[in-house]
């Protein structure tokens, strides 16, 4: 079943899908919209090309949503915790807001001290994106994004030309699919989704007795503002190693430091196509395999969501969900040594997802 999955998306990689119709989406309105697929349902809205909900059922048949939000769009617009965001045009962080490619120096927008994240104070998830097909009623309903980043965007380099696909392929399956194609200069692109996790529910508590388990056997270890050093350390013996399953809360305790888990993971394997990580929940059954292109995960237990009055009223609070963002490494455009960023007119961008739940 995977291996024709992957067949059927690198067709869809290999199409211009999205790409072509990457015009202003300045006449579009913010909207949410509906995919369903047996009895997995996915909303998404066009702000921010962000997921909104997914609903899934527990191993009873109960049905529930895993993904944390909000009621109202209004409250997306205004969104500082980036819950279900697509992010860029450079996920995670650059260290000092600046790099050097090609010769030339770009200083950009700098929101996190004097680092950008998530590229920058208006990245991807802050922007209106254009609706570029939406196909409710198909045999595996999807929906496509699309922007148009302007050269200059947030002091990138270069116009280019970005899409996001949500796909419900198979039964219990989300594929999210991500390209961008630079128009005319060199610049870095690294994508991801900022989806929160909680699989017994969004409204459940916090996920510290989630069970999880990545494919990883090192990390880019960082600095006191979580810029990576440019070293690679062994997950073996220290709280970041979750190569056999482990219940999140465990050893959380240890990384007083950053309240929890904030950490770029070195997948394991060769393969173009790899399974990163497992989440299963326990007291719902409910599980999730993450299986993507990217060669690293960014593992974030939602440390600093504080009093965030999320969907139907209720609060989250720390450790409320969980994400799992696949991508390159962060601040890769300033480690050499990091497999690299660098988009071309001839090189594009692809980043593939698949989301595999189940119950047990």
């Amino acid at each position: 079943m995977i291996k024709i999955f992957v067949l059927l998306l690198c067709l869809f990689f290999l199409s211009d899908s999205g790409l072509v119709n990457g015009s202003s989406s300045k006449h579009e309105k913010i909207g949410v919209f509906e995919l369903k697929k047996g009895d997995l349902s996915l909303k998404v809205t066009n702000w921010g090309a962000s997921i909104v909900s997914l609903i899934l059922p527990d191993k009873y048949g109960k049905l529930g949503d895993v993904i944390l939000g909000y009621d109202s769009l209004k409250d997306y617009t205004n969104d500082t915790t980036y819950f279900g965001a697509t992010v860029g045009r450079v996920a995670n962080r650059i260290g000092g807001a600046q790099f050097t490619l090609n010769g030339v120096h770009y200083k950009l927008v700098a929101n996190e001290g004097n680092n950008t994240l998530h590229g920058g104070s208006r990245g991807f998830s802050d922007v209106l994106w254009k609706v570029g097909s939406y196909q409710r009623d198909a045999k595996n309903p999807s929906i496509t994004f699309t922007y148009s980043s302007f050269d200059g965007e947030q002091g990138f380099p270069g116009d280019v030309l970005v899409s996001v696909s949500y796909i419900l392929s198979e039964k219990n399956h989300l594929a999210i699919v991500m390209k961008a194609k630079a128009l005319n200069k060199a610049t870095p692109v690294n994508l991801a989704n900022h989806a929160y996790w909680n699989l017994g529910g969004q409204n459940s508590g916090n996920i510290l007795d989630e069970v999880v388990q990545i494919f990883a056997s090192k990390i880019t270890p960082v600095d006191s503002k979580l810029i990576p050093t440019g070293k690679f350390a062994s997950v073996k013996g220290t709280p970041y190693d979750f190569l056999k399953p482990q219940v999140v809360g465990s050893r959380i305790n240890k990384l007083a430091s950053t309240k929890g888990y904030d950490i770029n993971y070195v997948l394991d394997g060769d393969k173009k196509f790899k399974l990163a990580a497992i989440v299963k929940d326990k007291k719902s059954g409910r599980v999730l395999e993450l299986y993507t292109n990217a060669p690293g995960l960014q593992f974030y237990t939602g440390n600093y969501i504080n009093d965030v009055k999320g969907k139907g009223g209720f609060v989250y609070q720390s450790h409320a969900g969980l994400c799992l963002e696949s991508q390159a490494f962060p601040d890769s455009v300033n480690h050499p040594n990091f497999p690299s960023t660098i988009v071309t007119p001839e090189k594009p961008y692809k980043h593939f997802m698949l989301f595999k739940f189940s119950t047990s």
